[in-house]
Order: structure tokens, then C-alpha cells, then sequence
């Protein structure tokens, strides 16, 4: 999953700021009180140097692909976009067997590739966490 366009934040909560911002953008017609969100979905990311980063993204249709996992649809990914919701709640939800790790510059995967020097020595800085 090597993406240039990536953008990442340090906390999940700049992430769906973001996320809303790029939501509003990509649809003009729409202001913030009128927007109808169907789908949350938020990645969340260990990079090399050990810091955590997060993705988010709203969609007005549950069946639109995006970069990130689904996580809440319906009313609940209406009240994320409305920033009706606890970070903590939604961080604490996170399954960590989702999270993708960097083990090369922009190269993500959910396991580091054990069967290469480099991707051992990711694997046991991951373990020592």
C-alpha cells in the first residue's frame, strides 16, 4: 500500500477534522450543517520511528471505497462528522490487528516480512512496545 497522497496525523482527532474538511471540498454544494454522512472509516498507523499517525474519511454512500477501514455507518458516522463523539471511545474500538506498520519509507503491511533482515528488526522494534 505504497500512497503518496497519504495524509497522516498525529492524533485521530486532527485526522476527521481533516477528513471533514476534504468531505465539504469534494462537495461544494453541501454546507456543514446540511451534510449527510453515511460512513466513517479511519486507519491507524505505527510508523518507522515508532510514532502513531491516523486516517479518516466520510463518505455520503456506505459502498464508496476508500483508503481506510470502515468503522461506524449511519447515525454514528453522522455524529462523528458533526463532532459529536469521544476520541477515547472511538481509539479504544480500534482493532489493533488493523493497524499497518511502515517497514520502508511509504510501505505499509498489517505484519512486518520476517524473512528479510530488515523486516525482522522492524518486527522485534514493534515486539519491544
Amino acid at each position: 500500500m505504497a500512497d503518496s497522497n497519504l495524509n497522516f496525523y498525529s492524533t485521530l482527532s486532527e485526522a476527521i477534522d481533516a477528513a471533514r474538511e476534504e468531505f465539504l471540498a469534494s462537495n461544494p454544494e453541501l454546507d456543514e450543517e446540511e451534510a449527510n454522512v453515511q460512513q466513517f472509516n479511519v486507519q491507524k498507523y505505527v510508523l518507522q520511528d515508532g510514532d502513531i499517525a491516523w486516517q479518516a474519511e466520510f463518505f455520503a454512500d456506505e459502498d464508496e471505497p476508500g483508503e481506510c477501514l470502515p468503522m461506524l455507518s449511519g447515525e454514528a458516522a453522522q455524529s462523528v462528522f458533526d463532532g459529536e463523539y469521544d476520541e477515547i471511545e472511538i481509539s479504544q474500538e480500534w482493532l489493533e490487528e488493523n493497524t499497518l506498520h511502515e517497514w520502508d519509507e511509504g510501505e505499509f503491511q498489517l505484519e512486518p516480512p520476517l524473512d528479510t533482515e530488515e523486516g525482522q528488526t522492524a518486527a522485534d522494534e514493534w515486539d519491544e512496545r
